[in-house]
């Protein structure tokens, strides 16, 4: 039945749907309803956090801090394949280097890996979100379309799901119907949930926004890579996160060709089927840095995401696919199957499946449940059990009927919840958003982290326990530019909820936490942003460059994208140069380069390195041209966190996909799959002062992570791989216990620590509010104060990404210097700059607190839920 079909069913029997609708009592679930349990709601009830699988021991698992050192060990392991590759993703972009520069990594283009894979008779399959076109430029359609070609058929690729018709056309066939009704002053924003679904035959099989946002890689059935990090653009970065990527010397020293090259609150990815057209100038604008997490298991735990993997796989396939020949449901062999899995009806898999129909009942078409029962553990030796060698690894997930065609699983928010509450010392979340409720007077908002929370902490307070929570999220979560223009409204509605769980009103955290007794809240729990800086080599050796081959910059870098293959219409390698044929633009502009004496070639093309250990001092890097070209040249943007991460006590940590919100809590909403890892391996640590076994795992990932957003790791080279660069078959994390900078982040409760981690915040501060003016910022309260501090100062791009350029008189270009806090030029600039340290910043707390910031947005039933 079509969608419209299903609208006209349910308005014929509209007054029966609303009484039901009214009337039926909504299921309470545990992290959504404080005080209840949901046992009789789920499968997998005998796993700990209600998860279908249970908990697996003797696993290997190894960290990857960024998408440099990631997407080199996923190029590993996809160059080693020999069976299967396996692939979920939000986005997958077919020319996604995954190894850096392009110029020089040509055969490790995705696209071109996968082909040479399933060359070898490596069978892939990969799983992407079907994007709702209106909303997202993601072009999946391209995605399937560029690796499902006849000369490779082991590749097959599946979209999924299926979108509800246009919400304009379907409106306006609701509202004629209604008025059949008669139906006096009716108001369709003021219709409860269900019968809105009902109304608008949003079921089962037809999904409005929600998404499949999991991350993940396996590789024959053997090797699982997972996290936050899809194989799209945009997501390739180092730890020090350079924003700068113009290369006048040298134009094969680019890093981000293309579209790749990307700042979404400038420009977001705009028919990202052409390179050409970016409409981001790497002159003029900087890109936004990417800080991710991923991980690479091996173990028992694989068999797992293999099982999951085929569960979603064959769902789809059965609701999609499966009148067309060219594709097969998926079936894991006896002894494939991990254990302690049963169907529904009790019976072992092993048994159940026995002569079944494989494109009906392969494995795990039926929802599963496991045997395996579990607990937390926090104390020293953190287990399933403690004679174990490995590290302990369960998976969770988020998912449903529409998305897994299974009862709704909500294990990643039973788990968040759990491990917070058990937690001992302290919690550190790093998320793309934080939207969570402490009761339920903060609705729409129902996911019960929030209550977690503020429970614990006032355990802490009510026991004179030292026990802190550490939250890092981004400064504006949805890449708005001015958030006073119209279309940053959805953006605006994220940052209400944010505060509204954070910091505004008695409900939130911080106002339950002082409602409760709890006086200084900043005492146990804080939140931070990520913010840096960088210097756009547009100087005189450019022009230089420009006079002498007769070619502007700009020119010469659209062949160089041509020929990696950029973006979608970019031939890629076997055209211009490569070949033998001339690509006159950027032969001639590299010819003159060459002729140029060259006083740094391209060391300083980006001078990210100087907030990090053993940078270069800012001071003392040079620059060929006008001290205003300089001051003009130098850039911030924030440093947009994408990391799904919580670690408790330096011993069990969550880490996935799934954002700190509803749509990837609730389980209904968006599906996801997040890791619970609990090491056996300890050491020495120290914790509140005390003598103290912090699990190897969890300390090693929580150390390198601060010491990244406080400056105390040196740059990644990107042509040197280290062992951090390699799958965990290779060789477990490389970590420099006892170093001093190790030292100064292995007590996370410690004076010296706290002091240096506020320092640095506090600083890194001060100094991008003076140099940048950027926002939100805390003495912008309302919009006459935006006004003064934003709009007076700063022109933003038009429709086409492009700035008037050079700016209005008094005017700058967002995201560049406000030069006039510099009487004393580039010299004063450079001092002030040179005190950053990393990338941390404080979170503004107050920022628009005294106005309704969300005001504009129209919300109902259906719409609330998009932004939590």
């Amino acid at each position: 039945m079509n969608i419209l079909h299903k609208a006209q069913a349910g308005l014929e029997s509209l007054e029966e749907g609303i009484k039901n609708a009214l009337g039926k009592g909504e299921e309470k679930h545990s992290h959504t309803h404080l005080g209840t349990h949901c046992d009789h709601l789920h499968t997998g009830t005998e796993n700990r956090f209600h998860s279908f699988a249970p908990q697996r021991a003797e696993n290997e698992a190894k960290w990857f801090v960024d998408g440099c050192g990631y997407m080199w060990a996923v190029s590993v392991a996809l160059e080693e394949a020999k069976e299967s590759i396996w692939i979920l993703d939000w986005w997958l972009s077919p020319e996604l280097y995954l190894r850096r520069p392009p110029s020089v990594n040509h055969q490790y283009r995705l696209d071109r890996m996968l082909f040479a894979a399933a060359d070898r008779g490596v069978k892939v399959n990969i799983i992407v979100y079907k994007e709702v076109a209106s909303v997202l430029t993601l072009s999946s359609e391209h995605t399937k379309k560029a690796l499902e070609v006849p000369e490779h058929p082991n590749i097959k690729v599946f979209r999924h799901p299926e979108h509800v018709v246009d919400g304009d056309i379907l409106e306006s066939a609701v509202l004629s119907d209604l008025k059949k009704l008669s139906l006096k002053d009716f108001d369709l924003s003021q219709l409860p949930e269900d019968a809105l679904k009902k109304l608008y035959g949003l079921d089962n099989d037809a999904i409005l926004y929600w998404a499949h946002h999991e991350k993940l890689c396996l590789i024959d059935g053997k090797i699982a890579f997972m996290g936050g990090l899809d194989l799209c653009f945009g997501r390739w970065d180092t730890n020090q996160h350079p924003i700068a990527d113009a290369h006048p010397m040298d134009i094969h020293a680019v890093l981000f060709p293309g579209q790749d090259y990307n700042n979404a609150r400038v420009y977001d990815f705009e028919d990202v089927k052409d390179y050409n057209q970016n409409k981001l100038d790497r002159t003029v604008s900087s890109r936004m840095g990417w800080s991710d997490l991923s991980l690479c298991i091996r173990g028992p735990m694989v068999e797992d995401l293999c099982a999951h993997f085929v569960q979603r796989w064959n769902f789809i396939y059965n609701e999609k696919y499966a009148a067309d020949e060219k594709y097969q449901a998926l079936s894991l062999t006896e002894a494939q199957v991990p254990d302690g899995y049963y169907t529904l009806d009790g019976k072992n898999v092993n048994t159940a499946k026995g002569g079944s129909d494989p494109s009906r009942h392969s494995l795990l078409h039926m929802p599963l449940r496991g045997n395996t029962k579990g607990k937390v553990h926090t104390d020293p030796t953190p287990s399933a059990d403690k004679n174990s060698s490995g590290i302990s690894v369960q998976l969770v997930r988020s998912c449903t009927e529409w998305s897994n065609g299974v009862p709704t699983e909500h294990s990643v928010a039973n788990a968040y919840i759990q491990v917070i509450h058990d937690s001992q010392h302290f919690v550190y979340i790093e998320n793309q958003f934080f939207i969570t409720a402490t009761s339920d007077e903060q609705h729409p908002v129902k996911n019960k982290v929030g209550a977690a929370i503020v429970e614990r902490i006032f355990r802490a307070h009510n026991a004179g326990e030292t026990y802190k929570v550490i939250v890092c999220i981004p400064s504006v979560p949805g890449f708005a530019g001015d958030l006073h223009a119209e279309e940053s409204l959805g953006t605006r509605a994220i940052m209400e909820y944010q505060y509204n769980s954070i910091c505004r009103g008695d409900h939130s955290i911080i106002g339950a936490l002082k409602k409760a007794g709890v006086a200084e809240p900043e005492k146990y729990i804080r939140f931070y942003n990520l913010r840096n800086y960088d210097r756009i080599k547009a100087d005189e050796t450019m022009s230089k460059v420009e006079k002498a081959s007769g070619v502007t910059y700009g020119d010469a870098a659209k062949e160089h994208d041509d020929i990696v293959g950029a973006g979608y219409a970019g031939e890629g390698f076997g055209t211009g140069a490569v070949s033998g044929q001339p690509n006159a633009n950027l032969d001639g502009y590299q010819e003159a380069a060459s002729q140029i004496l060259s006083r740094d070639g391209t060391k300083y093309d980006s001078v990210s390195a100087c907030y990090m250990e053993g940078g270069p001092s800012l001071e003392d890097i040079p620059w060929f041209g006008t001290e205003e070209d300089e001051i003009n040249a130098f850039v911030s943007e924030e440093l947009y966190i994408h990391t799904k991460l919580l670690i408790a006590d330096d011993r069990v940590v969550i880490l996935g996909s799934a954002n700190m919100n509803d749509r990837s809590q609730l389980g209904t909403h968006d599906s996801e799959i997040a890791v619970v890892v609990e090491d056996h391996t300890t050491v020495p640590s120290k914790m509140n002062g005390h003598d103290y076994q912090a699990a190897k795992f969890a300390a090693s990932l929580r150390r390198q992570l601060f010491r990244k957003h406080l400056g105390l790791l040196p740059p990644q080279d990107w042509t040197k791989p280290t062992p951090n660069f390699l799958p965990i078959d290779k060789g477990p994390n490389q970590y420099d216990w006892g170093s001093s900078s190790d030292d100064l982040v292995q007590d996370p409760l410690s004076p010296a620590f706290n002091s240096l981690w506020n320092g640095t915040a506090k600083m890194n501060t001060e100094v991008f509010a003076k140099a940048f003016h950027c926002v939100p910022d805390d003495r912008v309260r309302n919009w006459d104060q935006y006004e003064e501090f934003f709009s007076s100062r700063f022109v933003t791009p038009d429709k086409e990404g492009k700035y008037t350029n050079p700016p209005p008189e008094g005017k700058y270009q967002y995201g560049h210097v406000v030069a006039a806090e510099f009487p004393g030029g580039a010299a004063e600039l450079k001092a002030w700059l040179g005190k950053v340290r990393g990338t941390l910043v404080e979170m503004p707390l107050h920022f628009m607190e005294d106005v309704d910031f969300a005001s504009g947005i129209a919300l109902n039933a259906l719409t609330e839920p998009i932004y939590t």
